[in-house]
């Protein structure tokens, strides 16, 4: 009989020691990423398969929960409370609140095909390297890898004279950001720029304040402004580079198995982004067709032409603001 206890009591204790040990490894880390667009779309996909695939390799030890559609908050107040350790990542764009010199990124006409956006913008290249450089220095925050969206483009309520001309004067007053890049571009291609929030721009175009809006791409006009728009000027005018990034203290903090883990898997998405989106841009140019919305291509010439447009008046118009060293470092590589 005491044998038999003993049995049991021993087999108790393994199975107690197994729960305890299974718990530890669950518990480890459990993380909060926000990205901004809502629950089954490109980017939420991406960040579950990110996710899934962070939690199999870490055999159960770093979980992330994940929150679309900006339920943390605008990507502007998450990448400040990245910064401050409150909320551990995010996937987003950019904001510039803290530093003007973010605004790199969507400086226009960078690059005018994927091969070269993929040059400046993917690890290795002088965008991400900047940038990466300006989150650690002035944000606590660590860059892991980036997450490549579309070329932008213009949406117009109405039709513009001579679109593929950035010297014919449009007079059409369109939706720019609050940032000096995208009021300089819409100006240069032949627009009256009105900064206003994003959030407010349906309200804005609905009532008349402004007739088209600049700053985003088919993807972000289909999700958004759809029932409005009648046109969709496929200018190219910025790369739209979105990244994936954490409070740079819990960083330091990981060991560096799990630091080269999450550089590894941030990797592979951004790799897979890569050959997906030219594709995925295509698909969300049709997306706007199919409900109606007149879709415009330009040929090189034009677009050459909106190029060397933007070179003269944006670039230096910009270049104080983002910051000369910044500036000159992709002015270098450009060149």
């Amino acid at each position: 009989m005491r044998a038999k206890w003993l049995v049991l009591a021993a087999a108790l204790l393994v199975a107690v020691m197994a729960a305890s040990a299974g718990t530890a490894v669950a518990a480890q880390y459990q993380w909060k990423i926000g990205h901004i667009r809502p629950t089954g779309t490109e980017i939420d996909r991406d960040v579950n398969w990110l996710v899934e695939k962070i939690k199999e390799e870490s055999g159960g030890r770093i979980v992330i929960d994940i929150f679309p559609a900006s339920q943390l908050g605008d990507y502007t107040v998450v990448q400040e409370r990245v910064s401050m350790g409150a909320i551990e990542m995010q996937l987003a764009c950019l904001g510039t609140t803290v530093s003007k010199a973010l605004n790199l990124p969507a400086a226009p006409y960078l690059a005018t095909n994927y091969e070269q956006a993929e040059k400046l913008f993917s690890p290795g290249g002088v965008v991400y390297e900047i940038v990466g450089e300006i989150l650690a220095a002035k944000e606590n925050i660590h860059l892991i890898s980036g997450w490549p969206v579309y070329f932008g483009g213009i949406g117009l309520l109405k039709q513009a004279p001579s679109p593929g001309d950035p010297n014919v004067p449009k007079n059409i007053k369109i939706r720019v950001p609050p940032i000096k890049s995208f009021e300089l571009t819409a100006e240069a291609l032949g627009y009256i720029a009105t900064p206003i929030p994003w959030a407010e721009t349906f309200t804005a175009m609905q009532t008349g304040i402004v007739d088209g809006v600049i700053g985003g791409g088919a993807e972000g006009y289909y999700a958004n402004f759809r029932d409005l728009l009648k046109e969709y000027h496929a200018v190219n005018d910025h790369f739209e580079m979105w990244f994936w990034y954490m409070n740079k203290d819990l960083w330091n903090k990981l060991s560096k198995e799990d630091q080269d883990l999450l550089t590894k898997l941030g990797r592979e998405l951004e790799a897979k982004r890569w050959k997906e989106a030219p594709d995925a841009e295509r698909a969300n140019e049709q997306r706007l067709a199919s409900v109606g919305i007149n879709i415009l291509h330009f040929s090189q010439e034009e677009l050459d032409a909106m190029v060397e447009k933007a070179k003269e008046i944006v670039w230096p118009g910009i270049r104080g603001d983002i910051g000369e060293e910044y500036f000159d470092r992709v002015m270098k590589v450009l060149q």
